[in-house]
């Protein structure tokens, strides 16, 4: 039980951001393509199975490729925006566990 002058420990590593809003998620998306050339962004869904997965925002479908330990795709799913929104990505995002690591750039 945590007291109310307690700080609740964040449930990922310190190098993780917590994702705060849908609108969030496509800007990160964005975000990373424009930053590191390649599709997509990785997300982490905190818990007990630590779930990765791996977000391709298109203008008509979103992709969503479940990613086991080593980054290797286990599935994949291509949502329609109205689906995307009852994925367990929005479903973590909306109770507070989504996180995703800033995005690393090479000079």
């Amino acid at each position: 039980m945590y007291m109310d002058s307690q700080k609740r420990p964040e449930p990922r590593a310190a190098h993780l951001m917590r994702v705060r809003g849908l609108a969030e998620i496509e800007f990160l998306i964005k975000e990373s393509e424009v930053l590191t050339g390649q599709a997509g962004r990785v997300f982490v869904i905190s818990g007990a199975d630590k779930l990765t997965y791996r977000v391709r925002w298109h203008p008509m479908i979103i992709e969503v490729e479940r990613l086991d330990s080593t980054g290797a795709v286990i599935d994949t799913q291509h949502l329609p925006p109205h689906d995307f929104a009852t994925h367990s990505v929005v479903e973590a995002l909306v109770a507070g566990q989504l996180y995703t690591a800033p995005v690393q750039t090479r000079h």
